[in-house]
């Protein structure tokens, strides 16, 4: 008789599960571990963003429409983790949200704004490279300033109009004497977030996906002409690793865990798998924030030259440590 009194999180507001009633697991210790990895990531990926914007802003003239484009990117990556402290902080305080009610909407639109926007700007970076070395002379207008412009201004807009409903959807809700914020994987109202959940995968996530996939397909079975430069299908080689690791590895399991998560509410299934896709959603989430790491290795290591400004700067700084050393023997 007590089972059937246990509070139900995964049926909707309003009606009763007729096959199982669950109660998640909160999986507390093994979100204070993710915290920690969530730390590691803020610790090395705020900085490298930092100096990448600063880089792109200071030392890198004149700017091509890559340039523009991973500048928006980096920007992104920057505002998406800036949200991580305070998911840091709601983990290793036992899932207990205290910033109130506006701060719970405001950081998850925060955090899925900027990344969603950068998976398109991602796709975005992925067409102009294929124009650029499989059709070079035919597109060689894309490589001038104003199509980046227009696109990142275009990329900004549809991820607002993409991720308003959040607004909406997001809340928080107080269970068993804590304040829980709720993502849209378990937002209450079930039937408009499945909706919204596969709208918002379709279009922002498996479009983008296929985007970069056949780009970078078609640029290994198609840069063989003699107008297309060696150094050009070189880079696109070494970007198309980056990415599709970026996209197969740290987005694509978030996404697949949050629309299977989303779906087993409404299905008539023990409560076992339903706590097992929790945690497998749970896990998946570190990984999209991982897709950070991926964009500091595509815009510092390989963008644009980015690597040679930082060992100039780096050799700068040690000229100027054996100067000051060498001053006070």
């Amino acid at each position: 008789m007590t089972s059937e009194h246990k509070v139900s999180f995964t049926t909707r507001p309003g009606h009763t599960d007729p096959y199982t009633i669950c109660k998640d697991e909160d999986f507390l210790q093994v979100k204070s571990h993710l915290s920690v990895l969530y730390s590691l990531i803020f610790l090395v990926c705020f900085p490298g963003n930092v100096m990448t914007i600063c880089i792109y802003f200071f030392k890198m003239r004149p700017w091509k429409n890559s340039t523009i484009i991973m500048l928006n990117l980096a920007i992104t990556d920057l505002l998406y983790i800036a949200t991580l402290p305070f998911f840091i902080h709601y983990s290793a305080n036992g899932n207990n949200w205290i910033f109130g009610d506006f701060m719970c909407k405001f950081i998850h639109f925060g955090f899925c704004f900027n990344m969603y926007s950068g998976i398109i700007f991602l796709s975005c970076f992925s067409l102009f490279r294929f124009f650029v070395v499989v059709y070079p002379i035919r597109f060689f207008f894309v490589r001038k300033r104003i199509w980046a412009v227009v696109t990142c201004i275009v990329v900004w807009m549809i991820s607002l109009a993409a991720i308003s409903p959040l607004g909406i959807l997001i809340a928080t809700k107080d269970m068993q004497n804590r304040m829980i914020c709720l993502d849209l994987a378990n937002a209450e109202d079930l039937d408009t977030s499945r909706w919204y959940n596969w709208l918002l995968t379709t279009f922002a996530f498996f479009l983008p996906l296929l985007t970069v996939t056949l780009c970078y397909t078609l640029i290994y079975a198609l840069a063989t002409g003699p107008h297309t430069q060696v150094c050009y299908k070189q880079k696109a080689h070494r970007h198309a690793i980056v990415l599709l690791v970026v996209f197969y590895v740290c987005f694509l399991p978030f996404h697949v865990f949050r629309g299977i998560r989303i779906e087993l509410r409404l299905q008539p299934v023990s409560c076992h798998l339903k706590n097992l896709i929790l945690f497998m959603f749970i896990l998946a989430k570190p990984l999209a924030a991982l897709n950070t790491f991926g964009n500091l290795l595509l815009y510092v290591v390989m963008g644009d030259n980015v690597q040679q400004v930082i060992l100039s700067l780096l050799k700068l700084q040690t000229n100027k440590n054996l100067k000051q050393k060498n001053s006070m023997m």
